[in-house]
C-alpha cells in the first residue's frame, strides 16, 4: 500500500506540491508570528537611569493601593502628591539634599520655524549630579537665563541645524515663553529630553518638590519619614538600589510598549492562524475531492474503504511532516526581518528582537499536522465511500457536496456568528467597537459561508455571468456551466478570496468607520470655535496665555485639567476612569454632552460626572473614589452620560484635581461679540507665549485623524501577512485546478476550440470564481458593517458607514489579475502538446 502511496504521489506531484507549498507557507506564518508574539512576553530588565548615581531618593507614591477581600489591589495615580516641605526639612537634618522638580517645557531657536518645539522635561541643575547628565561642552547655568539642554552628539554640529552653546533658543515653561542662553549642553538620553534651570529659577517655575536624593543612611531616611508622616496620611516612598527606577520618568514604558506590540502581534498571530488554517484544510480537502475516479478504480481493483482511507492518511503524513518543518524552518528565518521591520515603522521600541523561545516553532509544527490531518478527515471518509462505478464516470458533475454534518456545522456557525451580534446589540453595544469583537465575528461568519459554499455558488455564478453567458460566443456560457458544476473546484477557488475580501472590508471598514463615528462625536460635543490642548500626554499649557484668553472681550473660556478618579467596584476591581477637572459654566459655553439622566450644571466640589459604563450610575447615588493624587472621597452622582464611542469620561470640579494643571482651553465667540477681534486677541496671546491656537475643525483633524498612522501600520501587518498568504493560496488551488484539467482542455481543442479561444475561456472562469469569492466576501463583510452601524446607532452616534472602496478595488482587481495568470499560465503550458496525447492520458 506504501509503494502504491508512493506511486500515486508521484502521478499527481502538482497537487501534492500545492499541498505542500500551501501547508508550508502557513506553518511557517505562524511560526513567524508566534515567535515576535513570545518575544513580547517578558521586557528587558533596567536599573535605575535617571537617578542612577543617588544613594537614597525620597518621593510621594504614585500608586494607589487598596485592600479587598482577594488580596490588594493596586492602580497608578494620575496626580502624585509632592514631597512635604516637613520631610523635606526633617531629611535635611540627616544629610545633604538635593531637590528635584519636573516641569513640562518645549524649547525652538529663536528665529526658527513658529511651532511648538521640541517637548522636553525641566529640572533643577544641582540634581544632574545625581543622573547620569554630564557636561560635553560649556558650563553649569549660573543666572537666571541660562540653560543646559541634552543634545545628541550629531546635534552638537552647527552644520546639522542642532543646539551648540552660545544659541539664543525660546524656552516655554508653565509661566511662559522666553528667550534664554544655552551655556552647556550635556549627552542625550533614551528616556526624556532634560533641559536644566538654576536651582532658584526651577523652583519659582515649579514650587513643589517632586523627589528628593537624600545623601544619608537609608535606615535613618526611613525612620526620619515614618516620624514626618505619621498620622497625616501621606504615601512616601524611600527608594534604594534597583527601587530607584521607580522613580525614572514612565519606569514602566518597556512593558506598555510591549502590551501594545502584544495586542498587535496577539491580533496578527490570531488571524494568521485562521487564514493559514482556512486555506490548509481547504486546499488538502480539494486535493483528495480531485482525486474522486482515482479512487473509484482502486475500488474496482479490490481496495477496501478501510485501506482507501489510510492511503489518504498516508499521503497527507508524507506531505504534511516535511512542509510544518519546512514551515517552521521558514518562520525561525522570516521572524527577525518581521520584528526588525516593526522597529523601524515605530510600532516596537527599538530594543525589540526576536528570542530564544522554540514552543512558537513546536506549536506551529503540530498545528500543521493536525490541521492537514483535519483537513483530509471528512474528504478521506467520502473516499472510502466512493463506489467502483465512480471509475466509468465522464461528467465533471460534483454531487453529494453537502452531507449532513456540513449542513449543520455551517448553520452552528453562521448561528454563532449572527446570535453573537444579535446579543451584543442587545446587552451591551459597545462591545461591538473592541478589536477583539470586531476581528473574531467576521472569522465565524467566514467559515460558515465557505461551508455553504457548494449551495451559494451556483446562483452565485448565474447571476455573475447573467450578462455574459447572453453575449455572441460560446465563451461566456462554457465558463457559466463549468464553475456551476465544477462546484468543489469553484468553492476552493474562492475560499482565498472570500477571506480576502472579507477580512479586508470588515478590519479597513470598521476601523474607518469607527474613526468617523469618534470623530463626529467630538465635533458633535465640542461648540467651542477654538480648542487649545498642550503637547504631549503631560504637557502644560503657560499659565499666561489662560489669563489672557480668559481677559478677552467677547469669549467665552473654558480651562480644563486632564485627572483621573479611581472606583472600587463589586469590592474587588480597581477601575480607572479618565476625567476632566471643569468649571461647569464654562463648559456649558463651550460644549453640548450627551447627558443621560441629570444636570452636569449641578456639579460642584461635592458631585461627579460619570458614564453609563460606571457600576454605580444612579443620579443622587453616592460613590466611592480616589482622586488623581491618591485622596479618597465620596461624591453624589450629579448626571450620567451616554457611553458613545467610549470616549465620554468623568467630569469633577477643579478642587477635586489639585495636582492637575491646565492642559486644554475651549473658546467659544459669544452671540454679538466681534468674532475677527476675538481671533486676533486670541492668536497674539498664543504667539507671545508661543502657544498653538487651532480652530476647531484644525484641532478635529489633528486630535481625530481617519486614520492614525499607528493604526495604518497596524493593519498593514495584520492584513499584509495574512492577504499575503491568500494571495499564494489563490494561485496555488487555480494552478492544482487548471493542472487537473489538462483533459478538459484537450478535448475542447479537439472540438475546434483555437488555443486563444481556450486561454480566454480559461481566464473567464477565473475571473468568475474571483467574482464569486468577492461576493461571498462582501456579504460577510456587510453582515459585519450593519452590526456596527446598529451599535452606533444603539450609542446615540450618528456616524455613516465608511466602506473603503479604493482598497477593497484593490485587492479584488490584483486577485483577478492573479487568478487569471495563474490559471491561464498552466493551461498555456498544457496547450504547448498536441490536443490527442492530452485526450487519452491515464489519470
Amino acid at each position: 500500500m506504501l509503494r502504491l502511496t508512493l506511486q500515486g504521489m508521484r502521478a499527481r506531484w502538482v497537487t501534492f506540491t500545492g499541498s505542500f507549498v500551501a501547508l508550508a507557507l502557513g506553518v511557517g506564518l505562524i511560526a513567524a508570528t508566534g515567535l515576535a508574539l513570545a518575544a513580547t512576553f517578558q521586557a528587558p530588565h533596567r536599573g535605575p537611569e535617571r537617578f542612577a548615581a543617588a544613594p537614597v531618593v525620597v518621593r510621594a507614591t504614585d500608586t494607589l493601593r487598596v485592600s479587598t477581600p482577594i488580596g490588594e489591589r493596586t492602580q497608578r495615580l494620575a496626580d502624585p502628591r509632592a514631597v512635604p516641605a516637613e520631610v523635606a526639612a526633617e531629611l535635611a537634618r540627616l544629610g545633604r539634599t538635593v531637590e528635584d522638580r519636573t516641569f513640562p517645557v518645549s524649547y525652538a531657536s529663536v528665529g526658527g520655524e513658529d511651532g511648538e518645539g521640541a517637548a522636553a522635561a525641566g529640572h533643577p541643575w544641582s540634581v544632574a549630579a545625581a543622573t547620569p547628565y554630564r557636561l560635553t561642552d560649556g558650563r553649569a547655568p549660573r543666572a537666571p537665563g541660562e540653560v543646559v539642554v541634552a543634545a545628541a552628539a550629531r546635534e552638537r554640529d552647527r552644520s546639522g541645524g542642532g543646539v551648540a552653546v552660545g544659541d539664543r533658543v525660546r524656552v516655554v515653561t508653565p509661566a511662559g515663553a522666553d528667550s534664554r542662553t544655552v551655556v552647556g549642553t550635556v549627552a542625550a538620553t533614551d528616556f526624556e529630553t532634560a533641559v536644566f534651570f538654576t536651582d532658584a529659577e526651577a523652583a519659582q517655575l515649579s514650587p513643589r518638590i517632586d523627589a528628593l536624593v537624600v545623601h544619608a543612611d537609608p535606615a535613618a531616611v526611613r525612620k526620619a519619614v515614618q516620624n514626618a508622616v505619621r498620622g497625616t496620611g501621606s504615601g512616601i516612598d524611600v527608594l534604594t538600589g534597583d527601587e530607584r527606577r521607580r522613580a525614572d520618568p514612565d519606569p514602566d514604558r518597556d512593558s506598555e510598549a510591549l502590551v501594545a506590540v502584544n495586542a498587535l502581534l496577539g491580533t496578527a498571530a490570531g488571524i494568521t492562524c485562521f487564514v493559514s488554517v482556512f486555506v490548509v484544510a481547504s486546499t488538502f480537502a480539494f486535493a483528495v475531492a480531485q482525486r474522486r475516479r482515482e479512487f473509484g478504480l482502486l475500488r474496482t481493483a479490490g481496495a477496501t474503504a478501510r485501506q482507501i482511507r489510510r492511503t489518504v492518511f498516508a499521503e497527507a503524513v508524507l506531505v504534511a511532516v516535511p512542509a510544518s518543518a519546512a514551515g517552521c524552518l521558514l518562520g525561525a528565518v522570516g521572524a527577525p526581518p518581521l520584528a526588525a521591520w516593526m522597529v523601524d515603522s515605530g510600532v516596537a521600541p527599538s530594543w525589540f528582537a526576536i528570542g530564544d523561545q522554540t514552543w512558537p516553532l513546536h506549536t506551529a509544527f503540530w498545528t500543521g499536522l493536525c490541521v492537514a490531518m483535519a483537513g483530509v478527515l471528512t474528504s478521506s471518509w467520502r473516499a472510502g465511500r466512493i463506489k467502483p462505478t465512480e471509475a466509468l464516470r465522464e461528467a465533471a458533475l460534483d454531487n453529494g457536496t453537502m452531507p449532513p454534518s456540513r449542513w449543520l456545522l455551517g448553520a452552528l456557525l453562521l448561528l454563532a456568528g449572527l446570535g453573537l451580534l444579535v446579543w451584543s446589540l442587545a446587552t451591551d453595544p459597545g462591545e461591538a467597537l473592541k478589536r477583539k469583537t470586531y476581528i473574531t465575528r467576521p472569522m465565524l461568519l467566514i467559515v460558515g459561508f465557505a461551508l455553504y459554499a457548494p449551495v451559494l455558488v451556483p446562483p452565485l455564478v448565474r447571476l455573475v455571468t447573467w450578462l455574459p453567458a447572453r453575449l455572441p460566443g460560446a465563451t461566456g456560457l462554457l465558463a457559466r456551466e463549468n464553475a456551476a458544476t465544477g462546484v468543489r473546484r469553484t468553492a476552493a477557488v474562492a475560499a482565498p478570496v472570500l477571506i480576502t475580501v472579507a477580512l479586508a472590508a470588515s478590519l479597513l471598514g470598521t476601523t474607518a468607520t469607527i474613526n468617523e463615528a469618534k470623530a463626529t462625536e467630538a465635533a458633535t460635543q465640542t461648540t467651542a470655535d477654538y480648542v487649545v490642548a498642550a503637547p504631549g500626554e503631560k504637557g502644560v499649557l503657560p499659565a499666561p496665555f489662560v489669563t489672557r484668553a480668559r481677559s478677552i472681550p467677547g469669549a467665552a473660556v473654558s480651562a480644563s485639567r486632564s485627572t483621573a478618579v479611581t472606583v472600587l467596584e463589586e469590592g474587588v476591581a480597581l477601575v480607572r476612569s479618565e476625567a476632566r477637572a471643569v468649571d461647569p459654566a464654562a463648559l456649558a459655553a463651550v460644549s453640548r454632552l450627551p447627558v443621560a439622566s441629570g444636570r452636569v450644571a449641578d456639579l460642584d466640589d461635592g458631585g461627579i460626572v460619570v458614564n453609563e459604563e460606571w457600576l454605580t450610575r444612579t443620579v443622587g447615588q453616592r460613590v466611592r473614589v480616589w482622586l488623581g493624587d491618591g485622596r479618597e472621597v465620596t461624591l453624589r452622582i450629579v448626571a450620567v452620560l451616554r457611553t458613545g464611542t467610549g470616549g465620554n469620561g468623568v467630569y469633577v470640579t477643579p478642587r477635586n484635581a489639585p495636582g492637575a494643571p491646565v492642559d486644554r482651553v475651549d473658546v467659544a465667540v459669544r452671540d454679538g461679540a466681534d468674532a475677527s477681534a476675538v481671533d486676533a486677541a486670541l492668536r497674539e496671546a498664543g504667539a507671545a507665549t508661543r502657544t498653538t491656537v487651532l480652530t476647531k475643525d484644525e484641532w478635529l483633524a489633528r486630535s481625530h485623524p481617519r486614520s492614525s498612522e499607528s493604526t495604518r501600520l497596524g493593519l498593514l501587518l495584520i492584513l499584509g501577512i495574512a492577504l499575503l498568504y491568500t494571495g499564494i493560496a489563490l494561485a496555488n488551488t487555480l494552478v492544482m485546478a487548471t493542472s487537473d484539467r489538462v483533459g478538459d482542455l484537450a478535448v475542447l481543442r479537439l472540438t475546434g476550440a483555437t488555443k486563444p479561444q481556450v486561454l480566454r475561456l480559461v481566464a473567464a472562469e477565473a475571473l468568475v470564481v474571483v467574482a464569486v469569492g468577492s461576493l461571498l466576501g462582501a456579504a460577510v463583510a456587510g453582515l459585519n458593517l450593519l452590526g456596527l452601524r446598529g451599535a452606533l446607532a444603539l450609542l446615540s452616534v450618528r456616524s455613516p458607514l465608511v466602506v473603503p472602496w479604493g482598497g477593497l478595488g484593490a485587492m479584488v482587481a490584483a486577485s483577478a489579475v492573479l487568478a487569471v495568470v495563474a490559471a491561464v499560465v498552466p493551461a498555456l503550458t498544457a496547450l504547448r502538446t498536441r490536443p490527442v496525447e492530452h485526450a487519452g492520458t491515464r489519470e
